[in-house]
């Protein structure tokens, strides 16, 4: 199968409709690697102590971290990255991530808008842990073709 017979087109899709779902589960460990990935070693981030002496209620995932998690599934859905032409959050609330049970951030993705005119549609993302939004405004703006004109 070739990835362009997968790859959703403009003209599948409607205003409303669930294009892709994801759940993410994050440990003390996750975030440990994403520091040493990112770079981003802010002990609020893996130490509980210091989380708690600037006023948190414990360890919080990097938002980066979140914002990353989020968007992979409109990723894997559009099935390629450079799909993606714009990609904005609001981040509005912290994923706690506790010591022995961990956190799982949700997301749902669906089709917020389409301009057939400019080949993007607008996916908005619900990103939430616990039940709550934790990323607020997210969106994903997609460049997807029509489907091609037959000759029938």
């Amino acid at each position: 199968m070739s990835i362009e017979s997968t790859t959703p087109r403009l003209d599948d899709l409607v205003v409303g409709a669930v294009v892709a779902e994801a759940s993410f589960p994050l440990t003390r460990d996750s975030l440990v690697r994403y520091a040493g990935a990112s770079g981003d070693f802010n002990p609020i981030h893996y130490r509980d102590d210091v989380a708690v002496s600037v006023g948190l209620p414990g360890v919080l995932a990097h938002g980066m971290l979140t914002m990353g998690l989020a968007v992979q599934p409109v990723v894997d859905w559009a099935g390629d990255p450079g799909r993606i032409g714009d990609y904005q959050v609001r981040f509005t609330r912290p994923v706690l991530v506790d010591p022995v049970a961990g956190a799982v951030v949700t997301v749902v993705a669906k089709v917020g808008a389409i301009d057939a005119d400019a080949g993007i549609a607008r996916i908005d993302l619900t990103v939430s842990f616990n039940e709550v939004t934790v990323l607020g405004k997210a969106q994903v703006r997609v460049r997807l073709a029509a489907a091609p004109l037959s000759d029938a």
